[in-house]
């Protein structure tokens, strides 16, 4: 009996058999990995690529026209542009594998995207700190606790924070050496912490390459919406990897990365120019907001 597979194409049984013996070559020849993990992964991965090429009956066409794709996602990726972490994000491959590696537990905060711009040796603030280093924005005071499934305290927590500028960049699309917009503290003994930031806005993800022509392609926005990313990270917790939206931001049912989670959109409270801050820094005639993030870390391990 004739499949059908595609509008217009039929394929024979004999097709299909000579289809299927290709697969079951190629799977067997995983038959003698060593680590069986390893041998999980390639044969079901084998067994899903062929099934797609299969299914949608992929031209020669559009094999070269995907390996070039792959090609020019390598050539543009270094050590300050991850490509393929993009290409990751707007598939939702990367919301997908944080789905499946930060299973539900009580009423830890949920996990979303870790994006492409973080970036290893930020410097240290205090508690109160300013993380913004002089990138452009509008100040934004950030505070919370961060405590454990019980709700009791974890002190000495490590909190990274990092965001884009005011003008919807990340310090390291700027082509210097200048770190800007990013920190790391860590909460007291109560489990508190508090810093300056700025207010998140809305940005475009890099799409100059590869990925931003697949989205045009295929009619999508790079846009994502605003937000806030933190990396949280204590003894015997889950390490936690997420982000804060902004509530009402008209982004947040089509983030381009479909990181956006409603427990994770939060009020980021506007302050006109010369509303009293809660440490009392000067500043002057520039409005301001704030925003409140209270964070559970979930157990390490099963």
């Amino acid at each position: 009996m004739n499949e059908r597979t595609s509008p217009g194409t039929s394929v024979t049984a004999a097709q299909q058999e000579r289809e299927a013996e290709v697969t079951r070559q190629v799977l067997a020849s995983f038959d003698g990995c060593a680590d069986p993990r390893l041998r999980e992964i390639m044969r079901s991965l084998v067994h899903h690529l062929h099934a797609f090429v299969r299914e949608v009956r992929l031209t020669e066409v559009e094999w070269n026209q995907g390996i070039d794709f792959l090609t020019r996602t390598g050539r543009i990726s270094d050590e300050r542009r991850q490509e393929f972490i993009l290409l990751s994000d707007v598939l939702g491959a990367s919301m997908q594998t944080v789905a499946v590696n930060n299973e539900a537990y009580g009423d830890a905060t949920e996990a979303t995207v870790f994006g492409p711009f973080f970036v290893e040796n930020s410097p240290e603030i205090g508690q109160g700190g300013d993380l913004s280093f002089g990138a452009a924005g509008e100040p934004c005071w950030v505070e919370g606790s961060v405590t454990d499934a019980a709700g009791h305290p974890v002190a000495g927590a490590r909190i990274e924070v990092w965001e884009a500028d005011g003008d919807g960049f990340y310090d390291t699309q700027y082509g210097d050496d200048r770190m800007a917009a990013r920190a790391h503290l860590y909460s007291d003994t109560e489990g508190r912490y508090r810093f300056w930031g700025l207010t998140p806005t809305p940005y475009p993800i890099p799409h100059d390459g590869p990925v931003g022509g697949l989205l045009t392609a295929v009619g999508r926005s790079p846009m994502r919406a605003s937000h806030l990313h933190f990396m949280v990270s204590a003894p015997t917790h889950r390490t936690l990897v997420t982000h804060i939206f902004v509530r009402g931001d008209e982004l947040l049912d089509r983030d381009s990365v479909f990181g956006v989670k409603e427990s994770l959109v939060m009020d980021f409270v506007h302050q006109s120019a010369g509303t009293p801050t809660p440490d009392a820094r000067d500043l002057g005639d520039r409005s301001w907001s704030r925003v409140r993030f209270d964070i559970v870390l979930a157990p390490d391990g099963p």
